[in-house]
C-alpha cells in the first residue's frame, strides 16, 4: 500500500478555507499514484473552537462525506479524513471518517480520550467505540491524538487482528518527542505499522509541531516530516507483519488471565 500523509497547516476557525486547502492537498497527493491519503486531527476548525463551536462544526459529517468522500471516488483513492469538529444529535464530537476508493464511508470514530489539560472534555463528548475497517484488504484501526497515550486501547485493536494503525493528531511542538516515542512504542509492542498525520502551524496560542511519522512493525522509522506543511509518501510492505509475528509471537505468549487492568 502506498500512503501519503498530509501534514496540514489549517487556519484556525476557518472551515471554508480548510476544506478548500484539504482538497488541493489531496489532489496533489493523488497525482503521485498513491492508494491512501491521511489528514490530521480537527483540520476543519483547528484544535479547538471555544466560541461558536456549534456554528463552526460539521453537521453529522455531512460536509466531510460530500466533499472528501467525493474526492475519494473521483481520484480512486482511500481517504483517512483525519478528524473534524462534528455536531451530532447529542452534542459535539471529535470525529474521524474513512472513505474507500468508491467514496463510501467505511469507518466513523469518535475520539475516546479527551485532552483534559486543555479542557477538551468541556466542549466535546467522549466516544464509546473502536472502529475497525479494511482498506485494500488490509485490516486497519484509527485513533485520535491523546488516545495514543492509552496502550490498552490500541491493544484492544491489535488483539482483533489489525496490521495498520492510523494516528491522526494535532500535537503541540513542545511535546513532539512524546509523539514520536509513543508511535514507535505502539508499533513495536503491537507488531504493526503506525501512520501518524500531525498538523503544524498555530491554533490560538498553541503551536503545533508537525513531525508526522511512519513506523514499521520493527519500530524502524520509514519516513518523517519536518515542522512545516508538507506531504510525505511511503510504501508499506505487509509481509513484514507476518514475519515478525511468526518470529516473536507476543500475541500467542500473552497472559490475559493474570492481567489486572
Amino acid at each position: 500500500m502506498r500512503v501519503s500523509v498530509i501534514q496540514m497547516d489549517m487556519e484556525f476557525l476557518s472551515p471554508d478555507k480548510n476544506f478548500k486547502k484539504a482538497a488541493l492537498l489531496i489532489e496533489k497527493a493523488a497525482k503521485e499514484g498513491i492508494d491512501t491519503v491521511v489528514l490530521p486531527e480537527t483540520w476543519n476548525t483547528g484544535f479547538f473552537p471555544r466560541e461558536n463551536i456549534e456554528t463552526l462544526a460539521d453537521n453529522n459529517g455531512e460536509r466531510v462525506k460530500m466533499e472528501i468522500g467525493t474526492l475519494a471516488k473521483k481520484y480512486g483513492i482511500n481517504i483517512v479524513a483525519g478528524s473534524v469538529t462534528n455536531k451530532k444529535q447529542d452534542g459535539i464530537y471529535n470525529t474521524a471518517y474513512v472513505f474507500n476508493k468508491k467514496g463510501e464511508t467505511v469507518a466513523e470514530y469518535d475520539k475516546t480520550h479527551l485532552f483534559t489539560p486543555m479542557d477538551e472534555h468541556k466542549f466535546y463528548n467522549k466516544g464509546d467505540h473502536l472502529s475497525f475497517f479494511t482498506l485494500d484488504g488490509i485490516k486497519c484501526g484509527i485513533i485520535i491524538c491523546y488516545d495514543i497515550r492509552f496502550p490498552e486501547l490500541i491493544r484492544s485493536y491489535t488483539t482483533k487482528g489489525i496490521d495498520l494503525l492510523f494516528v491522526v493528531s494535532e500535537w503541540p511542538s513542545v511535546r513532539i518527542p512524546h509523539l514520536i516515542a509513543l508511535n514507535k512504542a505502539r508499533a513495536i509492542e503491537n507488531q504493526m505499522f503506525t501512520v501518524c498525520a500531525n498538523s503544524c502551524g498555530r491554533a490560538g496560542e498553541t503551536v503545533y509541531g508537525g513531525n508526522s511519522v511512519v513506523f514499521d512493525p520493527w519500530g524502524e522509522e520509514i519516513a518523517k516530516a519536518g515542522e512545516k506543511e508538507e506531504i510525505i509518501t511511503v510504501s508499506l510492505d505487509f509481509s513484514v507483519v507476518k514475519d515478525i509475528r511468526e518470529s516473536i509471537n507476543v500475541f500467542r505468549d500473552r497472559r490475559p488471565e493474570i492481567y489486572d487492568i
